[in-house]
């Protein structure tokens, strides 16, 4: 199948062709995938891509429990509507193992945990508490794990028993500014859970999850999905089995449903561009890490600069900025400068006015509702420089 033509489809069912700008931050999210946070900005910048909709709108719907950010596939962190809070949950609970395991190898005993765990519960019905509040109100219950936990980044079973409270549906994590782009929480009792009423099994909850990855992101592999979702080999294939998904050329591992198969060969892609600015982990990268097949064959030895210097583009799994993209063909990169307020971007196509008016529209955005654009809890305008500086360059 014709390379632009898969791009502009992909960038269609991820809503970046302006079909989606009248509907509500839940509805996206539904629709396209849930929205990678790591303390930045790209839930934000998902939906203002996607539906124009501004960070206020989207802080509100937090407030309202319309969305969350919740532990879910791979034990990551994303934003998800209220109707897929039971089934993110669930997944995560595959993966929420981790630091108890290496707590045991520090001595801690899971009954310890338990008895924390009803400690901090206990604590949190009187009102949401920060970690400073959990530890004055459930006093000895939390163990320091002295220089040996230092050493493995575990230095209190505190993190033990809130990764397990919010995997069970228990407590909730809450910004303590109501805003996404922070590190900076409280935690919060969840009645009634959301996993309350709900039925499906591990293997069922995977089975959807690939449902809702070939919707989101098809036609793609069944390793790409295996990826996003952290399952084995095995595991992926059973998940994938009852979708009875099929290729979309005899010789392509690309895969998609077969109800999705008419849709795609009766789209056409947009004859004029479609410029929308998105962030580096946006989910039209994010699903699939198919780099290579967002790029034109001439855009793949562009030298950038990524986190360790000048590489080319066709090297890289993952964009080292936010992105450009038109029909689902990455064009260019940017950056947000705050020093300057500004976008300072690069493209690998000629600047028209819908290219500029696309960046003016995100450069605004940026300015005036978020005040800076970060990728990630620890990025900051210093670490950014570099890249500011080579974009601006050309």
């Amino acid at each position: 199948m014709d390379a632009s033509k898969l791009r502009a489809w992909w960038a269609h069912r991820q809503g970046l062709d302006g079909s989606l700008a009248s509907r509500r931050a839940a509805d996206i999210l539904h629709e396209t995938g849930w929205a990678r946070s790591v303390g930045g900005c790209g839930p934000y910048l998902t939906l203002f891509s996607r539906g124009g909709i501004s960070r206020e709108t989207v802080d509100g719907g937090v407030a309202k429990l319309e969305l969350h950010e919740l532990p879910t596939a791979r034990g990551c962190t994303y934003v998800l509507p209220a109707c897929d809070f039971a089934l993110g949950l669930k997944l995560a609970q595959s993966y929420g193992d981790g630091e108890m395991k290496l707590a045991e190898k520090l001595g801690v005993t899971a009954k310890e945990i338990d008895n924390l765990c009803d400690a901090v519960v206990a604590a949190v019905e009187k009102g949401p508490l920060d970690p400073d509040g959990l530890r004055e109100a459930t006093g000895k219950a939390i163990r320091n794990l002295g220089e040996a936990g230092k050493k493995k980044g575990l230095t209190t079973t505190l993190p033990v028993a809130l990764g397990r409270l919010q995997t069970a549906g228990e407590i909730r994590r809450v910004p303590v500014n109501g805003r996404l782009d922070q590190q900076r929480f409280q935690y919060a009792l969840w009645r009634p859970s959301p996993l309350r009423n709900f039925q499906l099994s591990t293997e069922e909850a995977f089975q959807e999850l690939a449902r809702r990855f070939f919707s989101w992101t098809g036609p793609a592999t069944v390793a790409e999905f295996q990826t996003f979702a952290g399952l084995g080999v095995k595991a992926a294939k059973a998940a994938v089995e009852p979708l009875k998904l099929e290729p979309i050329a005899a010789d392509d591992d690309r895969m998609l449903p077969p109800a999705s198969r008419a849709a795609l060969e009766a789209f056409r892609p947009p004859k004029d561009p479609k410029y929308m600015l998105v962030a580096n982990l946006d989910s039209l990268f994010l699903l699939r890490r198919d780099l290579k097949s967002l790029l034109d064959a001439k855009d793949l030895d562009r030298r950038i600069t990524g986190e360790k210097g000048q590489c080319g583009l066709g090297e890289l799994m993952d964009l080292p900025s936010p992105a450009i993209v038109d029909r689902g063909r990455v064009v260019g990169l940017w950056e947000y400068d705050p020093e300057t307020e500004s976008i300072a971007w690069a493209a690998f196509v000629k600047k028209d006015r819908a290219l500029q008016d696309a960046v003016a529209r995100t450069e605004e955005y940026a300015r005036a509702q978020l005040g800076d654009v970060r990728a990630f809890s620890l990025d900051s305008p210093k670490s950014r420089a570099p890249r500011i500086a080579a974009l601006r360059k050309g």
